[in-house]
């Protein structure tokens, strides 16, 4: 396999610059170098793996900051765990679930995706799921924008789609919290049409993509995890390709095009000229970059009205994990705490325990500015009103705000509102002269998703290589 090409003062001439060193810019390198290709890649953190990072625990565990699952139809995040000879593991998911409406407490089987409630709710929360389902099946994913009625789902929120069904208070408010767990904002924040989407984007080439598989644990996006955390999968994958031609803490600052037809790409520290380009980064994020001539009309909106979910993770580390001796998974929803929804963290082995919750949306937005103590305290009594005193006997917090961090924004994809979807989406993957669009959100299947940002990346390498423009 060629060796990637360190930049230096003078800039080095490659093949292929790719920007970012996520897993979706580092497949993208992959597939290039195993055609030949010479390749730089830029990342502007001190490591590889974006919006995937491990963090080593005090008693010798590891969790996940970032993405941490993986499940049935993510064939290429499987593939590549696999190549790496990585072991996988299921989510433990025997016994009770708990949802919270308030005060109010349900207990509900884990092999139920929502908890029961009321007949009316129960039937209404069933006829969205069946229209959710049935509208993102007449989707294609390679191009949602064409749709017959595309036009008309981009203008509709999420949320106004979902109350024109569901009419309770406690429909809405399940609803509500599953949007949350899937994209970290609030349903009338995304359109209907990005959502349907994304929906038809949670299978395969065989499998039609459900709601219910991106909530669900067994059979769906939460179903297993890996063994010694997610983390190792860009770096493995780093460590494959060579990490002597990574640029690392070399945030790009612009990409122009020369008279010669081939590309500057200009870092903090160090530039490159390269005959393409990729850029493997979210949209939001992609829009920080100057781009000479400028991109397409289409492509300037996107990257502007593209925004980032808000995400934080908390982990509390126990010495067993305890709430399993009582019958329970773990697994809560809560309509009014700072956490929206946990899962059991701990290892296979059960080595240790380990509650790991999601606080997303507004509610992480309004903990932006709080200090990690508040929201350890925070956190600390909704675990407490979950799972009881034992839930104080914390060991170790492991607090992560994807919003604080400058090269994320957020997480844990870029989202898309009303009138974005239906006019500009054709620009995700649309390449603007030899610059090409990757990033997990520029996928076809399992966009926001591990998954998602493999496909992508080798995607945007297919175009180079086959020298093609996409439409």
């Amino acid at each position: 396999m060629p060796h990637l090409s360190l930049g230096n003062p003078n800039p080095l001439e490659v093949d292929v610059a790719v920007v970012g060193a996520g897993l979706s810019g580092l497949s993208a390198a992959r597939k290039l170098l195993d055609a030949g290709k010479t390749v730089t890649i830029f990342e502007a953190r001190d490591r590889v793996g974006g919006r995937v990072l491990n963090r080593k625990l005090k008693n010798g565990g590891v969790t996940e900051l970032g993405a941490a699952f993986v499940g049935p139809t993510q064939d290429n995040v499987l593939a590549l765990a696999s190549e790496l000879g990585l072991a996988i593991f299921k989510e433990y998911n025997s016994g009770t679930n708990l949802a919270y409406f308030g005060d109010r407490r349900v207990e509900f089987p884990s092999a139920s995706t929502v908890p029961p409630l009321d007949e009316v709710t129960t039937t209404e929360i069933g006829t969205l799921i069946f229209e959710l389902d049935s509208l993102a099946a007449t989707i294609d994913v390679e191009h949602p924008w064409n749709h017959p009625n595309a036009t008309r789902l981009d203008s509709v929120t999420l949320r106004d789609a979902a109350h024109s069904i569901v009419t309770t208070n406690d429909g809405r408010d399940v609803f509500d919290l599953a949007v949350e767990t899937i994209w970290s904002a609030e349903s009338d924040q995304l359109s209907y049409l990005y959502a349907l989407a994304y929906i038809a984007g949670a299978g395969n080439e065989t499998t039609l993509g459900t709601f219910e598989r991106l909530i669900s644990v067994n059979g769906g996006g939460q179903e297993s995890r890996i063994e010694g955390g997610t983390g190792l999968l860009p770096n493995g994958l780093a460590d494959k390709l060579g990490r002597d031609g990574i640029l690392f803490n070399n945030t790009v600052q612009s990409i122009s095009r020369q008279a010669s037809g081939k590309y500057l790409i200009k870092g903090s520290r160090k530039s490159v000229t390269a005959s393409q380009v990729i850029v493997a980064m979210s949209p939001p994020l992609a829009g920080r970059i100057t781009y000479s001539p400028p991109v397409s009309a289409k492509r300037a909106q996107l990257m502007r009205r593209m925004f980032m979910g808000s995400i934080g993770k908390a982990n509390a580390i126990y010495t067993s994990p305890f709430w399993r001796e009582t019958g329970f998974t773990g697994q809560v929803i809560d309509t009014v705490g700072a956490v929206r929804a946990t899962y059991d963290d701990s290892d296979d082995a059960a080595s240790y325990g380990a509650i790991l919750g999601f606080i997303q949306a507004d509610r992480m937005k309004a903990l932006d500015n709080a200090t990690e103590a508040e929201i350890q305290e925070l956190v600390g009594k909704d675990y407490m009103h979950y799972f009881g005193q034992q839930a104080a006997d914390v060991e170790e917090w492991a607090i992560f705000r994807w919003d604080k961090e400058k090269y994320s924004g957020g997480g844990p994809t870029a989202l898309a509102g009303v009138g974005t979807f239906q006019r500009y989406g054709t620009a995700l993957k649309k390449a603007d002269g030899g610059i090409h669009w990757a990033g997990t959100e520029a996928s076809d299947y399992w966009p926001g998703y591990m998954n998602g940002a493999i496909r992508s990346g080798e995607r945007a390498a297919d175009e180079i290589l086959r020298g093609a423009d996409l439409v």
